[in-house]
């Protein structure tokens, strides 16, 4: 299991959107104090599901159709997820007094979004292998 590509880039992709988002802001508010994503239900719900994804991902790695679908759907998850945190922080851009500067943790679906596609190549590679070796028989 731990042998496989994708599972360490599983295990990237878990350790970005359930471990890093605890302590990395998504953005400052103008009294100074760090806005994360728990203070907002829609956020840890989507960080949740993305989190729970890529861990049943993971578990699952017998199956390679399952954990592709997954991945899969993972992305899509993140990109809402980051749709949210573009709409927001063009909603409430850096004039206004709710919000003074855009954090780091913004960026974090993009990073588990390309993890995710890399980890999609491999188990793709790996399907077409297996494919390739029943062919063979």
């Amino acid at each position: 299991m731990i042998q496989r590509i994708q599972t360490i880039y599983l295990i990237l992709t878990f350790i970005v959107t359930g471990v890093l988002v605890f302590f990395i802001p998504l953005w400052t508010l103008s009294n100074g104090k760090a806005f994360y994503f728990m203070q907002d239900q829609v956020y840890t719900i989507l960080l949740g599901l993305s989190t729970m994804l890529t861990i049943i991902s993971i578990i699952s790695y017998k199956k390679r159709q399952n954990q592709f679908v997954m991945g899969r759907l993972n992305i899509i998850l993140n990109l809402i997820l980051l749709g949210l945190f573009v709409y927001r922080s063009l909603n409430l851009s850096g004039e206004t007094v709710t919000v003074s500067e855009k954090g780091i943790g913004m960026f974090l679906p993009i990073v588990a979004i390309v993890l995710l596609v890399l980890a999609n190549k491999a188990i793709k590679k790996d399907e077409d292998l297996v494919k390739s070796v029943d062919r063979l028989r």
